[in-house]
């Protein structure tokens, strides 16, 4: 197509060259041709364009009517890239969930209830400012302990666990 956009160029070139001073002569064929390689142009260049919407894979908000859709805000704060995310509540606490089960199945599982130095029925406010108030004393940067890394690993371990009801239950039975 581009060679015979060339030749038609070239040839409309040669005429005026020919004939100085008339009219260029273009043929029917010529613009069709012309028009034809206009055309294809511009198609190539909306779909460059439009590359991302064509390409983009299809989610369960695309087919779904929400109110979401009419202000736009939904599109500001979501990721295009959807593979990256699981759905909200289908795997929830699923991988600390396992890490648990691997402790349990280790017969390695710590006491988080000594390791925050709260009683087993603690409510989750009690919870949180033991895990506050052992991090501030004990986080790496405020000590000089050499083993403060893995003492404040553990702390946070302890707390994801026992923070989360849902965890925390799984814990107590596998505890007991």
């Amino acid at each position: 197509m581009a060679t015979a956009m060339i030749l038609t160029f070239s040839h409309a070139i040669a005429q005026n060259d020919v004939q100085a001073g008339t009219e260029l002569v273009v043929s029917n064929e010529e613009l069709v041709t012309l028009f034809v390689a206009f055309i294809v142009v511009i198609v190539g260049v909306c779909v460059f364009l439009a590359r991302d919407v064509i390409l983009r894979k299809k989610t369960t908000y695309d087919s779904e009517k929400l109110e979401s859709k009419k202000d736009k805000t939904f599109e500001k704060y979501h990721s295009d890239w959807s593979d990256d995310y699981e759905d909200i509540g289908s795997r929830k606490n699923y991988a600390k969930y396992k890490e648990l089960l691997k402790d349990v199945q280790d017969e390695n599982l710590p006491d988080y209830y000594n390791i925050l130095k709260i009683p087993r029925d603690a409510t989750p406010e009690e919870i949180k400012q033991q895990y506050r108030k052992l991090a501030k004393k004990l986080h790496p940067d405020k000590t000089s302990n050499k083993n403060a890394k893995d003492i404040m690993a553990e702390i946070n371990k302890a707390y994801e666990i026992l923070s989360d009801s849902e965890l925390r239950s799984r814990y107590d039975r596998h505890l007991n």
